[in-house]
This record gives C-alpha cells, structure tokens and sequence, in this order.
C-alpha cells in the first residue's frame, strides 16, 4: 500500500472513530435520568399502641428510612426507584425502594413484602410477598387527598391511610391474627415523584 493510501486509510479510521464516539456521547447525554422522590407512610400513635398490644410490629427495610416522633408516631419514606405517572390523572405506577416486614412477636409468624408500588390507577400500596410474584393491595390512601402538579413535580398528599381488605385478610393469615381489617386506619401519606430531565 502507497504512503498516501495508508494516509487515507488512516484518516477515515480517525474520522468513523470520532463519528462513533460522538454518536455515543450524544446517546448518553439524551438518556432520561431516573425519577426521584419518595413515598412517606406515617403510622399514627393509635394504631402503633393498638398494634403493640397485640404483638404487632411492623418494620421499614432498606432502602426505606424510618424515623419516630413520640407524639406524632412512626413514618417511614421509601425512594422512589422507578415509574411512569399522572397523579392528577389517576393513571400510572410508581416502583418503590426497600420493603415491609410484618412480625407477629406472640406466634413468631411474619410476612416480608418486596417490589414496593403505588398505583395511581388503582389508589394502592401494593408489595410483591418474598415468597410470591403477584403484587398484594395493602394500604389505600383516603380521606381529605391533595394532588398536585408544577413542572416536573407530582405530590399526594392523604390525610388518612387505610388498610386494603387484600391486605388485611393475607397479613392476618400469614401472621395467625385477625388484628388488620378492611377500612382500618393506619395515619396518613404522602408521594413526590419527580421525572428526570
């Protein structure tokens, strides 16, 4: 091969490797960051005493953050991990972090919840059981609600929660209970979901 040909030969090399490199930055820099934000469950004083006096205790898993005020209760905030979503058009699901141990200390039964969600479709906190695949409703949010939309960010805000009667009837027979029931308040909950740019 002449010089000039290997020059040539070289030339396109460094011009498809800068087209190819480009092409990959630019691929990069158009991904959609992930969503952000968090779903926050707070458990009021009643329904923590009520549950401790029948051996009850439930317990956030990572990566959810717990945090106790001894007069307002217990909240927990679980990130937001993944999801699509129109609060304000109740439709769309957000994919939680961490999970919910249920531990029953008088039998020492339990039940571990996974692959946290809240649907707007259906207005529910569902998990996913360790040992299971399909999702389980376990809280619903009610009364006095609050949905909201500026720019990128959506926020929920439900002055009540509420155990889901899926919920209730599968925790009281994985845990040999009958203490969760259908309607049964629990605190309250909150959601922001923010979309990445």
């Amino acid at each position: 091969m002449s010089r000039n040909r290997a020059r040539l030969a070289a030339a396109g090399a460094a011009v498809a490797l800068a087209v190819t490199g480009a092409s990959g930055v630019a691929v990069a820099d158009t991904a959609p960051a992930a969503p952000t934000g968090s779903a926050v469950v707070h458990e009021n004083t009643t329904f923590l005493k009520d549950s401790a006096v029948n051996g009850l205790v439930v317990i956030p898993l990572p990566s959810a953050t717990p945090s106790y005020d001894g007069t307002a209760g217990f909240s927990a905030a679980f990130p937001v991990a993944g999801g699509s979503v129109n609060l304000p058009a109740y439709y769309g699901n957000v994919q939680l972090g961490g999970g919910l141990l249920f531990i029953n200390v008088f039998t020492g039964k339990s039940a571990v919840f996974k692959q946290l969600a809240f649907s707007a479709d259906t207005w529910q906190l569902t998990g996913v059981p360790v040992d299971g695949t399909a999702p389980v409703a376990l809280l619903d949010p009610a009364g006095a609600t609050t949905v909201n939309r500026v720019g990128a960010t959506q926020t929920l805000a439900a002055a009540d929660l509420q155990v889901d009667a899926e919920g209730a009837q599968y925790v009281d027979a994985k845990l040999n209970t009958s203490f969760f029931k259908a309607g049964q308040s629990i605190g309250s909950f909150s959601l922001t979901f923010t979309t990445g740019s």
